[in-house]
């Protein structure tokens, strides 16, 4: 689905402040930067960071995805195939091997403070528990499944997502992202 201009615009916006955030978190550490430092590097205001991101939590945890309105979300969900879902998910944020993609980039920046940032680690929590929310009604919507079945494979879905992305951050060994959660995954269909 084609963004509107105003979308492509706040998503550019987003994406910049979330370059400037990781920039001053790397330098100076997490806790020593403030919102305000935030806004003044990027050159917006401390309301538009908190309206973009609600917390400096927020401003490492926001994606692509967050953004998506539940018919967008209900396109990219493939009901018979979840675990194909999820990989179709992690490869358009993963750049590939031979090519330099900046979204990537940020994103494995951003990976790094999921799990080594106890603040950012909390909330993580809570934005999980609301994709599973916002999966969960669509999963059952397909008549594949009853809403408590829908509910748990949604959850076992997102947070074995991010325990496969834990698993990659702490031991990488050379694995992609996609490689780490393949990995998570066959354990899932295994169990």
């Amino acid at each position: 689905m084609a963004l509107g201009l105003r979308d492509r615009k706040r998503r550019t916006a987003m994406r910049h402040i979330q370059r400037i955030a990781l920039d001053l978190f790397d330098e100076r550490g997490f806790q020593n930067v403030l919102v305000e430092n935030i806004a003044e590097a990027a050159e917006v205001s401390p309301s538009t960071v908190y309206r973009y991101f609600g917390t400096k939590e927020g401003i490492v945890l926001a994606d692509d995805f967050d953004t998506l309105n539940e018919a967008e979300l209900a396109a990219v969900i493939d009901v018979t195939d979840l675990a194909g879902t999820v990989r179709a998910i992690v490869a358009r944020f993963e750049p590939k091997p031979d090519q330099h993609n900046p979204e990537g980039s940020l994103a494995h920046r951003r990976i790094r403070y999921f799990f080594d940032e106890p603040s950012v680690r909390r909330s993580s929590y809570e934005m999980l528990a609301n994709a599973v929310d916002r999966i969960a009604p669509i999963l059952a919507r397909s008549g594949r499944l009853t809403t408590t079945e829908a509910h748990i494979k949604s959850s076992a879905l997102v947070f074995g997502y991010f325990s496969a992305l834990e698993q990659w951050h702490r031991n990488p060994a050379g694995r992609s992202i996609s490689r780490a959660l393949d990995d998570a995954l066959g354990v899932l269909n295994r169990l």
